[in-house]
């Protein structure tokens, strides 16, 4: 494995464990070169699912852009980086459940979207100013709208809903 820092090839590992899904391996690693320590993902290598964009286009399901999306949109909020993990996590599984092997590109935004609305008001919000590609002010305006109204529906039935 290469070390992010210095490129250097030689590391050791230091831990393992699987992730908390089962679904892949977590492995700490220390460079022998620089002695920096970063972290690898280990996961059975399946046929990779196409995401289908909405003019037909068929790219690979990417995993990193997906995550870097939610960076973005988590920025400066309290939300840390297992726990976007965690989202993508659910999500993979959710789409692997509901498709074979393609995965409508509205279908990934939908439901990062609604998990993000139960986990951050503002990175909902921004992700949402993003995916949807408001035209104008007034377009972002009404998804704003729409939001408090589902936040004030959501304050008016209490707690234990």
């Amino acid at each position: 494995m290469k070390c992010p820092f210095c490129t250097a090839l030689e590391d050791k590992v230091v831990d393992s464990r699987s992730s908390k899904s089962g679904d892949a391996i977590r492995r700490r690693r220390e460079c022998l070169h620089c002695g920096k320590r970063f972290t690898t993902y280990e996961q059975l290598e399946d046929t990779q699912p196409m995401v289908v964009k909405k003019d037909g286009r068929r790219q690979p399901f990417d995993r990193l852009k997906v995550l870097a999306g939610l960076r973005k949109a988590c920025e400066k909020r309290p939300v840390g980086e297992s726990v976007l993990e965690e989202l993508i996590d659910d999500v993979s599984r959710e789409l692997e459940q509901r498709f074979d092997k393609e995965y409508p590109s509205h279908e990934i935004g939908e439901l990062i979207m609604r998990k993000l609305y139960l986990l951050d008001e503002v990175a909902y919000v921004r992700f949402a100013s993003v995916y949807r590609q408001f035209k104008d002010v007034k377009a972002f305006s009404d998804e704003l709208k729409r939001f408090m109204s589902r936040f004030d529906e959501g304050a008016k039935k209490g707690p234990e809903n």
